[in-house]
Parts: C-alpha cells; structure tokens; sequence
C-alpha cells in the first residue's frame, strides 16, 4: 500500500512537470532519480532547451525552495556559501545564509567560476554543510543541485577538473524538442507561462521520506558483483585512462535503487544497470589519446563493457 501511495505520488509528480517541459520524460524521471538517491545532476546542453525551466518545475512542484546561482568569473566562494555580518548592538557576528542553503539549487553555467568558487559548491554538494568563519551549518534534505555547463563554449571556462565532476551522480542532456513537440511548447506559452500557474504536489517531507524508503530497496549480492565487474573493466580498458571510482561504483548503485523505486518496484534488477550505466559512468572515464585519435567514444566502450560482463540471471528479489 505503502509503494502504491508513493507511485501516485510520483506519478502526479511527473504529470505536474510535464505541463512546463514538454517531450522530456526521461530527464525528468532521471533528475528525480539523482533526487531520491540523494545524488546531484551535470546538465550539459545547449542555452534555451529548458534547463532552467525543469529546475524551477521541479521545486515549484515539490513545494521546496529555488535558489538560482549565477555562475561568472568574479563570483567569490562567499557569494556562494554565505557570509558572516558583525552587528554593533548585539556585539557578534551574524552568519547570513547564502544561494547554497536551499532545497533545489541551480548552478548555472558553473564552468565558467573560477576553480575556488566551484570547490565551495561541490564541497557542500558532497558534506550537505558550508563552513564559514570556522561554523558549520548543515543544510537539511531535501538537497538537490542541478549544475548547468555549455558545451560549445570553451573561451573564459574552468572545466571542472576529474575529481570535482566526478562528484555529480548523474550527466545528462536534453536536447531539441520533435517538430511536434515545439508546437505544442508555442501554443502553451502562447499567454501566460505554464510554471506561474504550477502548484505543489508534493511536499518537502514526502520527498525525504521517499529518500529513506530508497535505502531499503534490496540490491541482490550478484547484482553489486554485477555493477563491480562493470566498473573495474572500465579501469582495465586499453582506450581508458582513467577509469571510474569507487565512487562511481556506490553511485550506480544508489541510481539502481531509487530508479527501481521510481518504476514501483523494492528490488533492482540487472536492467536497472545496463540502463543507468552509460548516465552514471559516462563522465567518470577518460579516453586515452589514442582512442581520441581513432574518434572512438566512452559511449562505445560503455556498451561494448555491458555486452562483455556476464549478466545476472536470477532476479534481486521475489
């Protein structure tokens, strides 16, 4: 009863979103994923495919709360984490919160802050904390950043470098909408904006409920010996320099579960995996030169890795 509650919970959820962004289900469902695995998403597309506007859907239909951190070259660590004030008549120091304490936070175009300012917001992405002027302020579930970068501009950008990218659980893209798709999304922004009249459907403590529930899904031993054999082969690859962490390896986990619990199930399955691998490892590897000049893609290896390791046969649970 418990399960059928949540998935029209979900459900209502993912109808609510859909009305703002249209013909994207599968981002949608996978931000919401990263969510309820209380992971962090890499949006890497072109400007005005509706990054933004997901983002803003997302927090207005959860009823959390949306801060927008504008990523540019003088941003300053502070401007992110929040700083401490002195006041006179109380004769101590005030800590005024700042973008980063929130629920639903958008990073915009983050490759374009300097290294400094990006590790203040990775930092909190993997502590759930900042730390200003030696106090740490915990910044409660639901905790959730959607960072945004251009991959056609590279002039006065800091690319992330490996080992701060590979702290968001998942990389996606979204892409141009169909020809019929961007009919649609004209004759429905035609008057006023689908997102000013989009209401909650969920509550903010029914989001980290659902975070907890996620933890009990069960993963059987053969489908955690899959997802290791998955990720060390990666490592062991002759086009991979460098290959994805253990970290990676607790993320697809973690992805597994929740996106089993998304499709209404307490139990993953090898699907779960072979689906979420190339979301959850893409930007985790590194092609080696060669490979770059042979133009072989991480996408390639990742698929030609799944078709190698054996599959498990037997289902995680009844």
């Amino acid at each position: 009863m418990k399960m059928n509650h949540n998935q029209q919970l979900l459900h209502k959820l993912l109808t609510n979103i859909n009305k703002v962004i249209i013909g994207k289900n599968e981002t949608i469902t996978l931000s919401l994923t990263a969510l309820l695995a209380r992971g962090h998403v890499l949006l890497e597309d072109i400007p005005g495919v509706g990054k933004t506007m997901l983002v803003r859907a997302l927090a207005k239909s959860l009823n959390c709360s949306f801060s927008r951190i504008q990523f540019t070259p003088d941003l300053l660590p502070s401007d992110v984490t929040g700083v401490s004030i002195y006041h006179p008549q109380k004769h101590q120091f005030e800590y005024k919160q700042g973008p980063i304490v929130g629920d639903i936070i958008l990073a915009d175009e983050i490759n374009r802050t300097s290294p400094k300012t990006q590790s203040a917001l990775l930092e909190a992405m993997e502590e759930n904390s900042v730390t200003v002027d030696g106090q740490t302020i915990v910044i409660d579930d639901p905790f959730f950043v959607m960072a945004t970068q251009n991959p056609i501009e590279y002039e006065g950008t800091y690319p992330l470098p490996e080992a701060q990218i590979d702290r968001f659980l998942l990389k996606l893209t979204m892409g141009y909408p169909t020809e019929a798709e961007e009919i649609d999304m004209l004759d429905r922004t035609g008057g006023i904006h689908p997102i000013e009249t989009l209401t909650a459907v969920i509550e903010r403590q029914d989001v980290a409920k659902m975070q907890e529930e996620v933890n009990e899904v069960y993963i059987d031993p053969m489908v955690q010996e899959y997802i290791v054999k998955i990720v060390r082969m990666t490592r062991e690859h002759p086009s991979i320099r460098l290959g994805v962490s253990p970290r990676g390896a607790i993320g697809l986990m973690r992805s597994a579960k929740a996106y089993a619990y998304i499709q209404g199930r307490d139990y993953c399955i090898p699907d779960d995996v072979i689906y979420l691998a190339p979301f959850v490892l893409k930007h985790r590897m590194i092609l080696t030169q060669a490979a770059k000049y042979e133009k072989r893609s991480i996408d390639q290896i990742i698929e030609a890795i799944l078709a190698q390791v054996e599959v498990p046969t037997r289902k995680g649970s009844d």
